[in-house]
């Protein structure tokens, strides 16, 4: 069984930059896919970006490629999920998610997921 706790949300100004924690424990972290998911207040969860075991491999959605950038230390058990240039579409819960084989960009492809961390762009 794998937990995971993110951290590091908060309040910003249209135009500045958070970055999301996401410690994990109870696992093999290093076999592991990690994702990071958001929702927004009435809208559905949506995919922001994924991370493969192998650091070299990401993907993210096309609402925030070129602004964030997911990254991992296996040697640390922890994914981050840097973002830049934030706006206030961007306002959600941020949920960190790990997927034992290949993840992708539907929730149910993950196996575990945090609790979120609450992210706010002010305009």
């Amino acid at each position: 069984q794998v937990q995971l706790v993110e951290s590091g949300g908060g309040l910003v100004q249209t135009g500045g930059s958070l970055r999301l924690s996401c410690a994990a424990s109870g696992g093999t972290f290093s076999t592991y896919t990690m994702g990071w998911f958001r929702q927004a207040p009435g809208k559905e969860q949506e995919f922001v970006a994924r991370i493969r075991r192998s650091s070299s491999i990401t993907y993210y959605a096309d609402s925030v490629k070129g602004r964030f950038i997911v990254s991992r230390d296996n040697a640390k058990n922890m994914v981050y999920l840097q973002m830049n240039s934030l706006k206030p579409e961007d306002t959600a819960v941020y949920y960190c998610a790990a997927d034992r084989n290949y993840g992708g960009p539907y929730s149910f492809q993950y196996d575990y997921w945090g609790q979120g961390t609450q992210v706010t762009v002010s305009s």
